[in-house]
């Protein structure tokens, strides 16, 4: 057995790992208790990551158009598709769209490629999707992307702002840190967000602003801490520069965020009380047609208080890719050139003469959006995907799938065989995954770690800078991209960044620009930056000042008399993105199964709708459909739902077939959190669920879900007319029990050895039993001769443990109230002490909370 040190591949906490691995496709994961970012702590999802590195659904050879093909004939397709392309109609008609999964190598290499040597701008990210805002707020702020702050910030600060972060599903590393702080010096934590989430039903103070509040409330409370004698003036004399009327401009009340006064006080009272302040800020704010005037908002709260650059102080953006970081440093974002460096003629020519390149790009290419308009409209004839799947996760999915469609030539590097995006690739490229990838992360506070390969690249798969640099040679660029591995990239990179630096940007990495492939492979977790860069007041602006930006809230959109609901969108717990990995484990698709839509009960009873029911969301994009969870954590007349659900997956849960494409005019994110839209009740004929050890083909259906079990796959159903049973069921002997009166039907099939191959319920007016005890009968031998099985019960006396709480334990939510009850269980801690939930990533600890004070009245409540 090996042990190795690397980094989870999740969220943009960057937790490290301590992985063995055990044998052929197997690893064991602990957190690595040395790592700054999480000290040994991992969440559900880094905790499970063993159940995710098989070779199921793996794309392991070259294929064009769906033949396999060996790497030479891929690579020399590929190339000359590209460069016949950029020979007719220019560079801009050629594009990558590359993704935070990559590492910094594999985005230093393809940045290289497009902008030095194919000469356009056009690489962009979906790391546009989740960050560009915060990118383009610390830019007009700091005049470089620079995050202020670090995680120890969390441990000193005596308030924390939450903003549009549901922290405690979305980052539970770093909830962990937030809790310690709450605990050991009484920080006060306020939550901004409009849904009462889990992370705000733990918080002092919870505002439920309304959807794009966030700038007049800063605004407001910039306002309120003049008034109350809280600037700094001493530190905005010496380090920041304002704009003409400025403090003129900060109007709007709370009133116009959506808020009572007596909320803004409570907040106003909390911000004044003390000095040491960090504000985090995510999706909720980002993905907004605002956003980056959102983060300027609350950079300038910062700035004008002198709350920055000071221990437990800073506006802090955590990200929400492994790398998004990364891929920002080298240059991934169509909006800037390499290294912090933007498109300016000096610019230009120092990234030129740096690379040798025969041409440079003349400025910023096409954001995420605008590149597959431009698809669409047939500007971009060339198409080159990597890591990302935006059939599925870029707004108007639709449109997007229709872009694909027309694009002449499309290339796909990924992991996965079949993915929505897959079905449109006229070639794809086996890249390894995060168990075979050796290479450079940059987290959420700038500390740079290594991922480190813990098997053996399976079939042919290569390292995306590999295939990239593969194809630069068959180009004609093969000096500039002769590297013999990651470490040679690395140096480059950061030999890149000092190249005419001299101190003007804060990101230089110069000092690793010489070592050695050793000190590469034995790299350990460092910042660049330090743990506070505006520690001396010094920002990246030719004066060396930072900037407070005026900003304004937007003007309220009419309201649509078809649509008059708002669409908000975003993650569960134990998922991640478009599940080609999470969906691979059985115990994060315990948490939440179902794609649902939550929605407030004066909502929810005004359309005829309770919670398990079927309802379909309609917006001027599109419709799909989404099981129904009626929960006063919503505002009246918002609905939320989750991001993740594929064709894959689900015929229904297809958030990005919804949301539209406006997008912020300053960094082009998209607004996915702020959307009209309706919702209807859908009244099938019949109901049913499929445990099966091998997934079926489906027939047409009104609606129909999967989700992993430890042997098999669990599949929900929902249909119009007949019900085709014998498509779905595999051979072998049925057992059958019908009951006319209530139109229910169970089949049990064995097969030949007398295990269970499948179990189908349905019912047509009837409730259907649940689904644990009998999906874990899948491949044992059918108990009681299948008696128990159609009776949807065993024979004894075995206890439900409900709905699953605890994924990292396995500990329900029947279990858990039980507990409560009999051992008269207090706390979160007591809760702990007795069954170890909520003791390992934290995830759980606010549903906890909650059931000890009301327990939840129906098994999807219990699943928030």
């Amino acid at each position: 057995m090996s042990r190795k040190r690397t980094t989870c591949p999740y969220c943009g906490v960057g937790c490290g790992i301590a992985a063995v691995s055990t044998g052929r496709r197997n690893i064991i994961v602990k957190g690595d208790t040395a790592h700054p970012a999480n000290f040994g702590r991992l969440c559900s999802k880094g905790t499970h990551l063993g159940e995710t590195t098989g070779l199921e659904g793996r794309l392991l050879y070259p294929e064009i158009s769906d033949e396999r093909v060996n790497w030479d004939e891929a690579i020399a397709l590929v190339a000359e598709r590209f460069s016949s392309t950029i020979a007719e109609y220019g560079p801009d008609s050629v594009a990558f769209y590359v993704s935070g999964q990559l590492l910094t190598e594999d985005y230093y290499v393809a940045n290289k490629l497009m902008k030095g040597f194919i000469g356009s701008g056009n690489i962009d990210t979906n790391s546009r999707l989740c960050m560009a805002s915060a990118v383009a707020a610390h830019n007009r702020a700091f005049g470089e992307d620079i995050v202020p702050c670090s995680y120890s910030d969390l441990e000193k600060a005596d308030l924390i702002l939450l903003v549009g972060s549901n922290t405690a599903w979305c980052h539970p590393v770093i909830w962990q840190r937030i809790e310690k702080a709450r605990q050991e010096r009484g920080t006060k934590l306020v939550v901004i967000d409009p849904r009462r989430t889990e992370t705000a039903e733990c918080a002092d103070l919870h505002i439920a602003l309304k959807p794009d509040g966030d700038i007049v409330l800063f605004n407001a409370l910039l306002a309120e801490m003049r008034a109350r004698g809280k600037i700094d003036e001493t530190y905005l004399a010496a380090h920041v520069t304002s704009p003409e009327s400025f403090w003129e401009r900060l109007t709007g009340g709370p009133a116009d965020a959506g808020i009572d006064e007596d909320a803004f006080i409570a907040l106003a009272d909390l911000a004044s009380a003390v000095p040491k302040m960090v504000t985090l800020f995510s999706q909720g704010a980002n993905q907004s047609a605002c956003g980056t005037d959102k983060g300027n908002a609350i950079i300038n709260l910062h700035l004008a208080t002198g709350r920055i650059g000071k221990p437990g102080a800073g506006p802090f953006s955590i990200t929400g890719q492994p790398n998004a970081m990364g891929g920002r440093e080298v240059g991934g974002l169509a909006s800037t050139l390499a290294c912090h460096m933007g498109f300016s003629d000096e610019e230009r020519a120092v990234a030129q003469d740096f690379w040798k390149s025969p041409g440079i790009a003349p400025g910023p290419g096409l954001k995420a959006v605008d590149m597959f308009r431009a698809v669409h409209e047939g500007r971009i004839k060339a198409l080159w995907i990597m890591a990302t799947n935006p059939a599925v996760s870029m707004p108007d999915a639709g449109f997007v799938r229709e872009a694909l469609n027309r694009c002449d030539f499309v290339v796909l590097s990924d992991v996965i065989a079949k993915t929505d995006t897959a079905a449109y690739a006229d070639v794809k490229l086996p890249a390894l995954a995060w168990a075979e990838k050796d290479g450079m992360v940059t987290n959420s506070e700038r500390v740079m770690s290594r991922q480190r390969a813990l098997l053996a690249p399976p079939g042919e798969a290569r390292p995306d800078w590999k295939i990239v640099a593969d194809v630069a040679w068959a180009m004609g660029h093969g000096e500039a991209f002769d590297f013999a591995g990651p470490a040679d990239v690395f140096r480059e990179y950061c030999a890149q960044t000092t190249c005419h630096n001299n101190g003007r940007r804060l990101l230089d990495l110069g000092q690793w620009a010489a070592m050695s492939d050793a000190d590469y492979a034995e790299w350990q977790p460092q910042s660049w930056g330090g743990a506070s860069p505006f520690a001396a007041g010094r920002y990246s602006t030719p004066d060396s000042k930072a900037r407070l930006v005026a900003v304004a809230p937007p003007e309220t959109a009419a309201a649509d008399k078809d649509y008059p609901l708002r669409l908000n969108t975003g993650r569960y717990r134990d998922q991640w993105h478009t599940m080609t990995r999470t969906g691979l484990s059985p115990r994060l698709s315990r948490h939440r199964g179902e794609p649902l839509v939550e929605i407030h009960p004066a909502d929810a009873a005004a359309r005829d709708l309770a919670d398990g029911d079927l309802a379909r969301i309609a917006t001027p994009n599109g419709e799909s459909i989404f099981r129904v969870l009626v929960t006063d954590s919503q505002r009246p007349g918002e609905i939320f739902a989750p991001m993740h659900w594929t064709d894959q997956m689900s015929g229904g849960g297809r958030t990005g077939r919804l949301t539209d494409s406006r997008v912020d005019a300053v960094s082009g994110q998209p607004a996915f959190k702020d959307c009209a839209a309706e919702i209807e009740r859908v009244s099938p004929d019949w109901r049913a669920f499929l445990v099966a050890c091998t997934m079926p083909a489906l027939p047409d259906l009104l609606y129909w879900t999967r989700s992993r079990l430890e042997h098999g796959w669990l599949v929900e159903l929902a249909g119009e007319g007949a019900i085709d049973i014998d498509s779905m069921l595999p051979g072998g002997t049925r057992l059958e029990a019908v009951d006319m009166a209530r139109g229910m039907r169970r089949i049990v099939v064995a097969d030949a050895q007398g295990r269970l191959a499948a179990a189908l319920f349905v019912t047509r007016s009837g409730t259907l039993p649940p689904r644990g005890w009998i999906a874990a009968q899948l491949d044992a031998t059918v108990p009681s001769g299948g008696s128990a099985l159609l009776a949807a019960r065993p024979a004894g006396t075995a206890a439900d443990p409900g709905p699953i709480v605890c994924v990292c334990f396995d500990v329900g939510m029947k279990t858990i109230l039980t507990a409560i009850a009999d051992q008269t269980l207090a706390s979160v801690e007591e809760i702990g002490k007795a069954l170890r939930a909520g003791t390992n990533c934290g995830s759980c600890r606010p549903a906890l909370a909650k059931m000890l004070i009301e327990p939840p009245s129906s098994s999807l409540e219990a699943a928030e």
